[in-house]
């Protein structure tokens, strides 16, 4: 089912002025070597990502247009894009305009993954640290003789245009003003969302639902079920959620305790010595699914164009389904277990990992760890083992998985687990990734595809 994902992804991007076709020709050239290569440099965007405690939902966007910057250039550069059927865009607003007489003999993947750093470099805060690794980049590629030294200049050029116009793209999302908008304040309201220990952190991106999406064209669908209401009433629906958060913490085995810090991925994690407050560094959901991806593509013997395709795909989606989930979360407002354990059952109940700033119904995790996992299952097939070293980076144990649904079930259940989601909030949020996922997938075979806003550059 593997080009099931990739032959509405390779519509998504570059309008080459070719004539219109409905299928699909995946793109092999290049080694898994070369995928490796790419691979490695994205995870220097997440290591800037985690250096600069980006949010879920921004670190999302980071990978969103990074990775698209580098599969643009590969639908741009292309050997069989003069075929006819390989790259059309469905998403005809978002283009690329690059002189022909640029683009001659180019390397492919030495211009895809500097445009990749490239984008990360223009638009995240602590993007100038990605300008070693295409240092490392260039060095990398004039040492094996792949470029010359004398024509890195012009494949840097051509990077650099293709980045800028990514980056243009990017600037008119809607990012750019969540700063200007109407701040979110804790209602008194009982049930509401209230900052919780031990930083009391205020509630992060209340405005998300504002960005522009890539697939989904609106966000009405996606909504899931109503939350259980609030009640402080012993026989209540709402406190039996709250007594089994309070019950499944008091007795956890040790696999559910490494299961909740296995996908605990909170950048937000804050340790205290004295009076001295320290933040711990972890990568994001998100960046956990990319860390998977990866390891998927390596394992299956990806090329390098398979690679960023897959990588592209994931990144957009998980975009979009932050957008909808942070949509969900501050209509809502719903209170966290912690604040409500401590009034209502014990003010001494600690939950086993730290809570994130923001709402808590539905549960991030759960939603685009299902999104990720139906998007990695369609592409890579039922029942794809795999070992996820993802957290071994930030000190935690390598873990083994017999599918990706069998992980995005490990990751929703570990919010229940370590304290911090109503088991409502997980279950909903993996019907909410269902629908999703169902909707991306749905894409398949279209030859039009509008989901992206017109964009005037």
């Amino acid at each position: 089912m593997r080009w099931n994902v990739l032959s509405w992804l390779v519509a998504f991007l570059v309008y080459l002025n070719s004539a219109q076709a409905t299928n699909f020709t995946p793109l092999t050239h290049s080694s898994p070597k070369e995928a490796g290569v790419f691979i490695d440099h994205l995870f220097s965007v997440t290591e800037v990502m985690v250096t600069d405690v980006a949010t879920p939902p921004g670190a999302a966007r980071f990978y969103a247009y990074a990775t698209l910057g580098a599969y643009a250039v590969v639908a741009d550069l292309n050997p069989d894009g003069g075929n006819g059927a390989l790259y059309q865009s469905f998403v005809q607003p978002f283009s690329i305009s690059i002189d022909g007489s640029s683009k001659k003999n180019l390397n492919i993947e030495f211009c895809a993954t500097y445009c990749m750093l490239e984008v990360g470099k223009s638009i995240m805060p602590s993007g100038k640290n990605l300008i070693s690794s295409q240092e490392k980049l260039i060095d990398q590629y004039v040492k094996d003789r792949k470029i010359r030294k004398s024509d890195i200049s012009r494949h840097i050029a051509y990077a650099k245009q293709v980045a800028g116009q990514v980056v243009a793209y990017a600037s008119k999302d809607g990012y750019g003003k969540l700063s200007t908008l109407r701040r979110y304040s804790p209602s008194p309201r009982p049930g509401r969302w209230y900052p919780t220990p031990p930083a009391y952190m205020a509630a992060i991106d209340p405005e998300w639902r504002t960005l522009r999406t890539f697939f989904l064209t609106d966000l009405d669908g996606y909504y899931p079920a109503p939350p259980v209401p609030f009640s402080d009433k012993p026989e209540s629906p709402f406190v039996e959620l709250l007594n089994e958060v309070y019950s499944v913490t008091s007795q956890l085995t040790d696999e559910q305790k490494l299961i909740a810090n296995f996908w605990d991925c909170n950048p937000f994690f804050v340790s205290y010595s004295g009076h001295m407050a320290i933040g711990i560094k972890k990568i994001s959901p998100g960046g956990h699914w990319m860390g998977i991806t990866g390891i998927a593509s390596q394992q299956a013997g990806l090329s390098f164009a398979e690679t960023v395709q897959i990588h592209t795909v994931l990144a957009l989606s998980l975009h979009d389904a932050f957008v909808s989930c942070w949509a969900e979360k501050y209509q809502s407002d719903r209170i966290r277990p912690i604040t409500a354990i401590n009034k209502y059952i014990d003010e001494s109940w600690q939950p086993l990992l730290q809570t994130p700033p923001f709402p808590e119904y539905t549960s991030g995790h759960s939603v685009i760890s299902r999104v990720s996992a139906r998007l990695l299952t369609d592409y890579f097939g039922d029942n794809f083992e795999f070992t996820d070293t993802s957290e071994v980076y930030f000190g935690l144990p390598e873990r083994d998985f017999t599918s990706f649904l069998q992980a995005a079930d490990e990751a929703a259940i570990s919010r229940l687990y370590g304290g911090i989601h109503f088991r409502d909030a997980i279950e909903e949020g993996v019907r909410q990734g269902d629908k999703i996922a169902d909707y991306v997938l749905s894409l398949t075979g279209k030859n039009t595809f509008s989901a992206i806003p017109p964009v005037n550059n």
